[in-house]
Formats: structure tokens, C-alpha cells, sequence
């Protein structure tokens, strides 16, 4: 099959397109046909060094930690899966990833994919829905009536947390470039603050309960963000080389967000997509061949919204 792997760490141009065997499934995997996987940020941080303390990976690596297709082989052991069955995942992110015509995946971290979005649409879902989900309610523990600020809404994670946002009755403040503002305000934004104008403490004028950050600040700025916490309040923070401030004095928490694969929680999100509820967008669909070009785009800023990678066999 074809794959698209590194041999060693570093720039983009380390990423290769070639001939690697299929892989068989052990006892309580399977084997997945991908449709396909999808680019994520920290694709390029792994591909370049900078994640090897927690997140270890064997080299030759292939990366895509999302993953949709369908179920191809089963391992020992496999129960409540069948061959032909649609899938959809977030794949362990020190494991070979979906880059690939197929790829291994413990059973436990797949759900059923949407019926109503076209197959390699769904892996636009996993990493950034659950990201999305885990940040407002198992950290943020948002409710309905709540004050939530999603700054960097512009991005994927922000597209879904503002419809999560919404959804559960919040009142959502965003911030977002003019070039993403019609989106996020789509999404169900009621405030959508362009943050290449004003800053984003002098915009806000009340206080927040919650407080999300999902864009590369500097540290000052992430400071400036847990100011605007309502005492007892959360600060939730996804940037994760930089922790995120507490505020002791007004018992404001700052937390930092290692996204886990959660099936039970995909599963509610495709269940929300199915709904018409959640909304799952997609800039654009890549060939797996032009892989390692979409790491270079990415490394360049020159990506927007989430990108979709499919093998030419798809």
C-alpha cells in the first residue's frame, strides 16, 4: 500500500510517498481502508521534533491521528465491530498513524460515522470535535446562561466550540480575523470581536465564566485572557508550551488541555452532526500524495480551516 512517512525528524521536505507492507491486526484491533485523514497542528510539531518527551514515536512514522473509512480486517478479540462497518477515530497519537490506504486502530477509540457527510469528510471531526468538547465541559464544566470567550475561533477547534458553545445555551464572545468572521458568526457566535483591531481586554466588556484560548499567544496575552475571568472561573488553554496562568486570589483556574480520544464523546458528536446540530466544515481535500506540500503550506500560515487528506485509492 501507500503511505506517506518521515525516516527522521525535521522540515517538511522529510516526508516521503512509498510503497509500505499492510499492516495486520492484532488482538483487539482492526484494520481500517482509509477515506481519510486530516491535517492537525501538531502533525507538524511531531514531524518536526518538537513532541518527542510526550508524544514518543517509532521512525519511520506516518502521521494523521484522524481517521474515517471503513472497517477492512478484524484482530482477535474484536467484538461490536464487522467488516464493512463506516468508522470514524482518533488514533493513539504515539501509534502510525492514517497517512496511509490503511492503517491499524484499536478497537475501543472507534464510533460509527455520520450517515449524513460524505466519509472522508468525517475525519474533520475527531481531534478538533473532542479537543472542542473536552475544553467546554469536562474543564470548562459550561452550562447554560454561562459567559464563554473562544479567542482564535477562527480555526477549526473554534469552529466546533462555538456551535458546542451555543448549543448548550451560552452566551459566546469570539474573537476571530475579518477573513473568518462570517463564519464563526455562522456558527452562532453573538459577539464575534476582530482581534487584529482591538485588543481583545479592551473589547470585552464583562466578565466571562469561561474563557478558551485556541490561538499561539504570547504569555502576557494569556495572562490578559484570565483577567477577564469572573472570579471562580475557568481559563482553558490548548497552547500547550506555555501553561496556562491561575489566579489564586480570585480562584480562577488555568488549565491545560491534552485532548484524549474519548469514543462515548465522538459519539455524541457524530450523533450532533447526524442531528443537524453540529455542523462539520471543510476547507479543502488533498490527495495523500500532496501530503508533505500541505505540511509546507501549514508551516508557512498559509492554511485555513481543516483540510482533508485522501489516498489516491480512496
Amino acid at each position: 500500500m501507500k503511505a506517506v512517512r518521515f525516516h527522521e525528524y525535521g522540515d517538511p521536505d522529510v516526508l516521503r510517498y512509498e510503497e509500505v507492507a499492510v499492516p495486520v491486526p492484532g488482538a483487539g484491533q482492526v484494520r481500517i481502508r482509509v477515506a481519510a485523514t486530516s491535517f492537525n497542528s501538531v502533525d507538524g510539531n511531531i514531524r518536526g521534533g518538537f513532541m518527542q518527551g510526550p508524544i514518543p514515536v517509532a521512525l519511520p512514522h506516518t502521521p494523521g491521528l484522524d481517521v474515517a473509512g471503513v472497517v477492512d480486517a478484524l484482530g482477535a478479540g474484536v467484538d461490536g465491530l464487522a467488516v464493512g462497518d463506516r468508522v470514524v477515530g482518533f488514533l493513539p497519537m504515539d501509534k502510525t498513524g492514517a497517512a496511509a490506504e490503511y492503517v491499524i486502530a484499536p478497537a475501543e477509540v472507534l464510533t460509527a460515522a455520520p450517515t449524513n457527510v460524505p466519509l472522508a469528510d468525517a475525519a474533520a471531526l475527531p481531534l478538533v470535535g473532542l479537543t472542542a468538547y473536552q475544553a467546554l465541559f469536562d474543564h470548562g464544566k459550561l452550562t447554560a446562561g454561562q459567559r464563554v470567550l473562544v479567542n482564535g475561533a477562527g480555526g477549526a477547534v473554534g469552529g466546533y466550540a462555538v456551535q458546542l458553545a451555543k448549543r448548550a445555551g451560552a452566551h459566546v464572545i469570539a474573537t476571530a480575523s475579518p477573513r473568518s468572521a462570517d463564519a464563526v458568526k455562522s456558527a452562532g457566535a453573538d459577539e464575534v470581536l476582530d482581534h487584529t483591531a482591538t485588543s481583545v481586554t479592551d473589547a470585552v466588556s464583562e466578565p466571562v465564566d469561561l474563557a478558551l484560548n485556541l490561538a499561539p499567544v504570547a504569555p502576557e496575552q494569556l495572562a490578559a485572557l484570565g483577567t477577564l475571568v469572573r472570579p471562580g472561573g475557568v481559563l482553558v488553554n490548548t497552547t500547550v508550551w506555555m501553561p496556562a496562568p491561575s489566579d489564586e486570589d480570585r480562584g480562577v483556574r488555568g488549565i491545560d488541555l491534552f485532548v484524549r480520544s474519548d469514543a462515548g464523546q465522538l459519539a455524541t458528536l457524530v450523533a450532533l452532526v447526524e442531528s443537524g446540530e453540529l455542523r462539520v466544515d471543510v476547507a479543502e481535500r488533498v490527495p495523500l500524495p500532496e501530503l508533505p506540500a500541505l505540511h509546507a503550506r501549514a508551516a508557512e500560515g498559509s492554511v485555513h480551516g481543516k483540510v482533508v487528506v485522501v489516498p489516491s485509492a480512496a
